[in-house]
């Protein structure tokens, strides 16, 4: 088994928790979680993948072992917790790098592509979305906020963040809801107990709509850029539609799309068939002779 070191680095004073895995001088994959996880939805993904690439799996600021300062001192938007992540691929070293986004992980890695579009080797999208098609009406209450950020639509979307919430996110659409470790959602859950953590969590959920404003901008970058690209989707996902999925390829043609029939964690039941599609797909772009190393 790939062996995991579990580190911190300073981004301009703010820490930064990683997990890390494989050979320094192989092509790196940079893994970004999603809502309200933290890298340790990787934790069986990584030894997977780790003998073939050099795996680099942040927390988020604010998510899991990251620093989470107070909201009067970290300004909690995409923009900046994109500005973070841009940072320590600098303060790592990582010149060039895949990415594997999801949920959350979307809008932040591709803040950083449509940036820096010559750093990103190759795209693997896990339910990451950039389509509006993708957004089902689980969004609802949520784009309600957006319009009128009032107190009261604060408070109706505050049950997404209670505990009963996170089981539910794990578990629907799941064939075998056995299949699931409690080990996810249960320190999700832990993460998000902390003082001051839903408020931050509700500070995100408004400033979600950046990301779908941004999403012609992003589509611009697919267009332009044509990284090479993988969506892989549990079809069952309750936020993000299978449509999403498909609607890559009105900007990359070629793009490689796949559904695994489960929900939206769907390295939960379904890693094994994932890492199998990254290694397939990591391995074509490999072979056609492009330049994956940092």
């Amino acid at each position: 088994m790939p062996e995991i070191a579990y580190r911190t680095a300073d981004v301009d004073g703010l820490t930064v928790f990683y997990r890390e895995a494989g050979p320094r001088d192989a092509p790196t994959l940079l893994l970004l979680h999603g809502f309200p996880s933290a890298s340790h939805m990787f934790r069986e993904l990584i030894p997977l993948l780790a003998d073939r690439f050099h795996i680099v799996a942040p927390d988020l600021p604010g998510f899991g072992k990251s620093a989470m300062p107070p909201r009067d001192e970290f300004d909690y938007t995409f923009e900046h917790i994109a500005a973070v992540i841009s940072r320590l691929t600098e303060v790592l070293g990582l010149g060039r790098f895949a990415l594997y986004v999801f949920d959350y992980g979307a809008p932040v890695g591709f803040r950083v592509a449509a940036r820096y579009p010559e750093r990103v080797t190759a795209i693997v999208s896990q339910n990451g979305n950039a389509y509006e098609e993708g957004l089902s009406d689980a969004w609802n209450p949520v784009q309600a906020y957006w319009k009128e950020p009032s107190a009261a639509n604060r408070e109706a979307i505050r049950m997404l963040v209670q505990p009963e919430t996170t089981v539910w996110q794990y578990t629907h659409g799941v064939p075998d809801p056995a299949r699931v470790s409690p080990d996810g959602y249960g320190l999700d859950n832990y993460y998000l107990a902390r003082p001051g953590a839903v408020e931050i969590q509700l500070d995100l959920f408004l400033d979600y709509a950046s990301n779908v404003a941004l999403y012609p901008v992003f589509q611009d970058y697919f267009r332009t850029s044509r990284p090479p690209l993988l969506a892989v989707w549990g079809s069952n996902d309750p936020f993000f539609l299978p449509a999403g999925a498909e609607a890559f390829k009105h900007d990359i043609p070629d793009a490689d799309v796949r559904f695994v029939p489960t929900g939206h964690f769907a390295l939960e039941t379904h890693v094994a068939e994932i890492a199998a599609a990254i290694r397939e797909f990591l391995g074509r772009i490999e072979g056609s002779g492009a330049d994956m190393r940092g």
